[in-house]
């Protein structure tokens, strides 16, 4: 776990054409597309208010803010170093962001008292006792789970209004776990898988799903993120629906 970082051990980073600025740790976690893919496909409305689990550095929050003026984000995150960097981030873009330093699966009491338009999160992707350890600390909290899933869910659920609605993204071979967790008080639940590139498997897959909800199970066309079938050439090769999300802010609609 992060207690705090040193300026030393930042490097600042761009997200959405360098609209938004970030800090992150050169060396720990670091967030790349999948953030800015969460923030897309939340259809929050201004005067909303939006919870992540474990937010890290900000980066899905802070992006959804900048797309939906008005929208109130806050957050949980476990490592107070991140927590520390997420209240940074969001001051140097000129976005509010109320962030609690604390465990997705027994969030502060400030949390527990609210409920929640929307949950979000982006959880680890590695279960638990798979896989090599990594040599960060940080990286290591932020993809290896130490929190079963089903628990994300099921916090995510609990700070949710009636019909509010939980977005979360994961790896695509941990989807039966997800729509485990989902199986009770849940509805309109709709999937949409990320693929790399034309014909090649989902990697990723958002999952979107309504508390109380009672509209039928939909799988969502796959979103492609980068043309050809291949990679064959220096340079950006993102797909036109994905550079309008990643560069542009687009939202994602499924």
């Amino acid at each position: 776990m992060v207690d705090e970082f040193l300026p030393e051990e930042l490097t600042e980073d761009g997200f959405l054409n360098g609209r938004l600025k970030f800090l992150q740790p050169r060396d720990g976690y670091r967030a790349s597309m999948d953030p800015v893919l969460l923030a897309a496909a939340v259809d929050a409305r201004p005067g909303e208010n939006v919870l992540e689990l474990g937010c890290g550095a900000g980066v899905a929050s802070l992006c959804l803010a900048s797309r939906v003026l008005g929208v109130r984000v806050s957050g949980v995150e476990l490592q107070p170093g991140y927590a520390a960097l997420a209240r940074q981030n969001a001051a140097r873009n000129g976005l509010a962001f109320d962030v609690h330093t604390g465990d997705v699966s027994l969030p502060p009491a400030g949390v527990r008292a609210m409920q929640f338009d929307h949950v979000i999160a982006n959880p680890p992707y590695l279960a638990g006792g798979t896989g090599t350890a990594a040599g960060d600390a940080g990286r290591e909290f932020s993809q290896r789970e130490g929190t079963p899933l089903a628990d994300w869910i099921a916090t995510g659920l609990r700070r949710l209004r009636p019909g509010g609605w939980l977005t979360m993204i994961q790896a695509a071979d941990r989807l039966p776990e997800l729509l485990k967790g989902l199986a009770q008080g849940v509805g309109n639940i709709c999937i949409l898988p990320i693929s790399p590139r034309l014909g090649r498997p989902a990697g990723r897959v958002i999952v979107r799903a309504r508390k109380d909800g009672k509209a039928p199970f939909a799988l969502a066309a796959p979103l492609v993120l980068h043309d050809g079938p291949r990679h064959i050439h220096d340079g950006d090769d993102l797909s036109v629906l994905a550079r309008a999300i990643l560069r542009d802010g687009a939202a994602i609609t499924f």
